[in-house]
């Protein structure tokens, strides 16, 4: 019921919590390498570490006060606007960072005047420490990023052809002036008061004795998935201020300690029944070594007063942590024992063994009477599990340790959400997709620019759509298409996302699917005819005749005024005049009329790559190098794009040797064979940046109408073909 009210009114605040926790983890959790680094450099070469070495302390200082918050904003600010939002969002936090330090630096002046004053020796002051601005990174480089975000949005497309450059660089660099000075005066202050508070708070609980209270909130958490608001929100920043300190903090351990739920594992082993049972000595086994914590939540889920069998255990481990002053030098990551061990202080090993034992020992005995007086079902984990992933908004990664492959299927159906039973990893609205190919430059754009104008044709102007190369994708997206040959390598690194594999890319079904899949969750109630088909299945089916578009889809795209179905996504350079010839900034044309052949000479793939390459090379754009990089490609993974259209590219490695941006165009009247399929026209790209992405763009826009590919066809000059890629669209 409450799943279905807030459906309805459109609003969670446990969603809503989630996704804040999963922003301050993506932001945090790439960096856990770069804090486990620090942590051993505190823990050998500091006065108390194991190996003390003054020249290597000095390293201790600037990497918790700089570096590490720096490298948070990177990251926060490039899940927002990728590289542009990093440079503006490192330079905003700086502005915190110094911000704090001289605020600091005013306090302990005034002090040290007073203190001097009262007749005290100068020598017994005690200063105020530094504040180490964690949390004023995860807060100032997404919000930097995002203002930069929009701000482009605002004057893309008034930028003149050949100014893009200079807009870009000065744009973000005034910006980021700014943001710097808003950050200095503005947030450093809000951000040093909240962390002195919150550090009093933990140091009443610490002192009162009731920091095992904690656990009433973190072991819930953990369940419901609230845990990263509070771990990486409030806990890591906290811990981190403390070992810098203090050289360890206990608060790593508040959320991390597997007790509490190996023994509730151990306790569904001996006293369980059915699968549940079956499935819990293997679970216990990835939850206390894999530090994969999240396996155990199903079993709590299927008896919900296990809960407290939970918080049992999470207090009495604190409790044991407390009482012999244990703590860990940087968080552990993930929370397994072997992780809690190789970060943990010289002094605390035994007592975070005795608090481990602890916390395992009570769960497992208030699992056990839990289990033992209520009534007991047969364990139905994969139930448990669907709840666990409904809750999670995607499938869990380690469902299939508990119930096998069919996990997902259950969870889908316990969701309730249209279109769940596509068979992917996502089962919430879809607001992010990305096509993918090797380089991210060539035959990824011109599908990229293909589905974004269905997509938007569709009325979902919200949704982006852009293109990339596999290397920099990460698990941020909701739908990630490609070519069927590199769907495998793309699931590695977005495992949540729905996967769509394509054949080609001009005029693939496929993207009328991904239409109707992006209509049956972003609009459920209109979606009661919505697609069922695996969006990931049966690659070999891609050339299957497409849905007819119904429903609302179809509703939106009757209505949508036809000029507006070619829009560009969100954050793409667009000219004003799209028709212009695209250069590089530096007067160099992108497609020049001397890289354009109208009666090619080849006679297959491999030689019409050389020909499309050799205009290239003879144009000063590239090498030979890069010719060999297009063969290289070709050899994985076919550049045919579909309606006779061929773009042979480089590999990613072989950007090093593109000179500069351009395109060459060769056309063969008769035809040519291309890995099976029929060519008449090859265009070969060399792109350093983006500036060749507008021309691109016009291509996939002609290369979609059949009527334009006549025109190319019955071209005679190459003046002729650049007006017709320059000519607006009806």
């Amino acid at each position: 019921m409450t799943t279905t009210t807030e459906a309805k009114s459109g609003f969670s605040p446990r969603v809503t919590l989630q996704k804040v926790g999963t922003s301050l983890s993506n932001m945090v959790m790439p960096n856990i390498p770069a804090l486990i680094a620090w942590g051993i450099l505190t823990a050998f070469f500091i006065e108390d570490g194991w190996t003390p070495n003054a020249p290597l302390e000095s390293a201790v200082g600037p990497m918790i006060h700089y570096l590490l918050p720096l490298l948070i904003a990177n990251t926060g600010g490039r899940m927002i606007y990728e590289a542009r939002g990093a440079v503006v969002g490192v330079i905003a936090t700086m502005g915190v960072i110094a911000g704090s330090d001289w605020l600091i630096a005013q306090d302990n002046a005034a002090a040290l005047e007073k203190w001097l004053a009262a007749g005290n020796a100068e020598s017994a002051f005690e200063a105020l420490p530094e504040v180490h601005m964690f949390i004023g990174a995860m807060i100032m480089a997404p919000l930097a990023a995002w203002i930069m975000k929009k701000l482009d949005q605002l004057w893309q497309d008034h930028i003149p052809a050949g100014f893009e450059m200079l807009v870009n660089m000065f744009s973000a660099g005034i910006f980021g002036f700014i943001a710097l000075v808003a950050g200095f005066f503005g947030l450093a202050p809000l951000v040093n008061g909240l962390m002195t508070l919150l550090a009093e708070g933990v140091a009443a609980l610490i002192n009162a004795h009731l920091l095992p209270v904690v656990s009433i909130l973190i072991e819930p958490a953990k369940v419901f998935f609230l845990n990263n608001a509070i771990n990486h929100g409030v806990l890591t920043p906290l811990g981190i201020s403390d070992a810098g300190t203090n050289g360890k903090s206990v608060l790593f351990l508040l959320e991390s300690n597997p007790g509490p739920g190996v023994g509730i594992l151990l306790a569904y082993t001996f006293f369980g029944r059915g699968a549940a049972r079956a499935s819990a000595p293997g679970a216990a086994i990835i939850q206390f070594f894999g530090g994969i914590h999240e396996i155990y939540f199903p079993y709590v889920l299927m008896k919900p007063i296990l809960i407290l069998a939970a918080i049992g255990g999470g207090m009495a481990g604190v409790a044991v942590n407390v009482a012999f002053g244990t703590g860990l030098i940087s968080p552990a990551a993930p929370g397994s024992i072997l992780a809690i061990f190789g970060v943990a202080a010289r002094d605390s090993y035994l007592g975070i063994a005795l608090a481990v034992l602890a916390a395992a020992g009570v769960s497992f005995l208030l699992s056990t009477l839990f289990l033992k007086i209520g009534k007991q079902d047969d364990g139905d984990i994969a139930s448990a599990t669907a709840k666990m992933e409904q809750m999670k908004g995607k499938k869990s990664s380690v469902s299939g340790a508990l119930t096998g492959a069919g996990a997902g299927a259950a969870a889908a159906g316990a969701a309730g959400a249209a279109g769940a039973a596509d068979g992917s990893d996502h089962t919430g609205p879809i607001s992010k997709i990305v096509f993918a190919c090797d380089a991210g430059m060539g035959s990824s754009a011109m599908g990229a620019t293909v589905l974004r104008k269905k997509v938007r044709a569709a009325g979902f102007d919200d949704v982006e759509v852009t293109n990339k190369a596999i290397s920099s994708l990460n698990d941020e997206w909701d739908v990630v298409v490609t070519q069927k040959e590199l769907t495998d390598r793309a699931r590695q690194r977005t495992g949540s996302a729905i996967h769509v594999s394509v054949d080609q890319f001009m005029n693939s079904p496929r993207y009328d699917e991904v239409v109707e899949l992006v209509d049956a969750r972003n609009n459920p109630d209109s979606a009661d005819d919505a697609p069922t088909a695996d969006a990931e299945a049966a690659d070999a089916g891609a050339g299957a005749p497409a849905a007819a578009a119904s429903g609302a889809h179809g509703r939106r795209a009757a209505e949508r005024p036809a000029e507006d179905s070619a829009a560009a996504a969100p954050g793409t350079a667009t000219p004003a005049d799209a028709g212009a010839e695209p250069d590089t900034g530096e007067g160099t044309e992108i497609l020049s009329p001397d890289s354009i052949v109208l009666t090619g000479t080849a006679s297959d793939s491999a030689t019409g790559i050389d020909e499309a390459g050799a205009l290239l090379v003879a144009a000063g754009a590239v090498d030979q190098g890069y010719v060999d990089a297009m063969h290289a490609r070709e050899a994985t993974v076919s550049t045919f794009m579909g309606n006779g259209l061929a773009i042979p590219h480089g590999t990613n490695d072989a950007k090093s040797t593109i000179k500069r941006s351009a395109m060459s165009f060769v056309r063969y009247p008769e035809g040519i064979e291309w890995n099976g399929n029929s060519t008449k026209f090859v265009i070969g790209i060399a792109g350093v940046g983006d500036e060749h992405l507008v021309l691109l763009q016009k291509v996939a826009m002609t290369f979609s109408d059949p009527a334009q590919v006549e025109r190319l066809e019955q071209a005679t000059s190459a003046q002729e073909i650049l007006a017709i890629f320059g000519d607006e669209k009806e």
